[in-house]
């Protein structure tokens, strides 16, 4: 009997660093022939952008599948499903199989599926990788106040409920064989300290905690957990488990097209100010800057964000400055739009 393909799904909120682990595993895959499934919330494959163009050998557009504009937990039968069997139809059998979910999904019904007559015979989980923004963390960014919530309970019944981010942050933690406690090179000691003790309650036994920057993290690590975790649901707790699917309107996205951009730093100090006056979790994208040859990558969670060149405009490609706005429901996308554009 030929033996089952690994599968690790990569799960984490939104601009935890997943892409970034990612990155780093292909380019230190040790000769490992990886295939990829990135899963994305919005209408801009970013994140499948990112690995096939960082030109790293091993990495090529076939081996990336993109399943756009919804979280695989929604879509198992149309999209999930459709993708493994187009990579086990391959000529080339992948050694491994990488799962990258929206930060948006739940990570159980995903694992569920590898459970199916069709996929258990040849695909294992080897392991969920639940990556955490930890400077986030810190902040208190997830971390409800229990005692004030239990005395709004006590008062209103109708309060009796987590918000959908504390729950994404539970469920993703729930359903872990390893968590990656990312960005601690923006955290001190107590920082850290602070983040394994909010982490730790969610925690199934045994589940290891690693820590990484910029998701700088060795395949040796974070592969060949044999957690076989399609055999082992019943240990993974969901608020989800009597039925009822996550609600994904509880966000909403946009893609906001902007035309060249002169100044890239304004643009930056535009972005921070839009994330404190409006509900927005996540902005990502690329940037067309004049006499640049490259593209420039933008990435923001909350009011940090990032910038770099990864790889030179294509012949004939279209230069052009776009970024995903992602945010709790009701996004005044006309106010948005209206301030980052200047």
């Amino acid at each position: 009997m030929t033996e089952k393909i690994p599968a690790t799904v990569i799960t984490g909120f939104l601009g935890a660093g997943k892409t970034s682990l990612i990155r780093h595993l292909v380019e230190n895959n040790g000769g490992r022939r990886f295939a990829f499934i990135i899963n994305e919330f919005g209408d801009l494959g970013v994140d499948r952008e990112l690995l096939t163009g960082c030109g790293i050998e091993g990495c090529s557009e076939d081996d990336v599948v993109e399943l756009a504009n919804g979280c695989i937990c929604c879509t198992v039968a149309d999209d999930f499903l459709p993708a493994i069997e187009a990579i086990l139809a391959r000529p080339e059998r992948p050694d491994h199989i990488i799962i990258e979910t929206s930060g948006l999904a739940l990570p159980k019904p995903l694992v569920k599926a590898f459970a199916w007559p069709e996929v258990r015979t040849r695909i294992t989980v080897d392991g969920v990788v639940t990556v955490i923004d930890a400077a986030a963390v810190s902040e208190g960014r997830f971390a409800d106040d229990h005692d004030a919530v239990q005395d709004q309970r006590t008062a209103d019944e109708s309060l009796d409920h987590e918000s959908p981010l504390e729950e994404l942050f539970e469920e993703q933690l729930q359903c872990a064989d390893m968590v990656v406690l990312n960005k601690t090179d923006l955290l001190d000691d107590a920082g850290l300290a602070k983040v394994r003790e909010a982490v730790a309650p969610y925690l199934r036994s045994a589940v290891k905690t690693v820590t990484s920057a910029h998701g700088q993290l060795g395949a040796d690590v974070l592969l060949g957990l044999g957690a076989a975790a399609e055999n082992d649901l019943d240990s993974r707790p969901s608020h989800h488990d009597d039925g009822h699917e996550h609600d994904h309107e509880d966000f909403d996205s946009f893609v906001l097209p902007l035309g060249v951009i002169e100044d890239a730093e304004a643009l930056e100090e535009r972005i921070i100010a839009a994330v404190q006056s409006h509900d927005i979790l996540r902005v990502k994208g690329f940037l067309d800057i004049p006499g640049k040859p490259m593209r420039q990558v933008i990435q923001g969670v909350g009011p940090r964000i990032q910038r770099y060149f990864d790889r030179d405009w294509q012949a004939g490609e279209t230069r052009a400055s776009r970024l995903v706005v992602i945010g709790h429901h009701g996004l005044d996308r006309d106010a948005i739009a209206s301030a980052i554009a200047g």
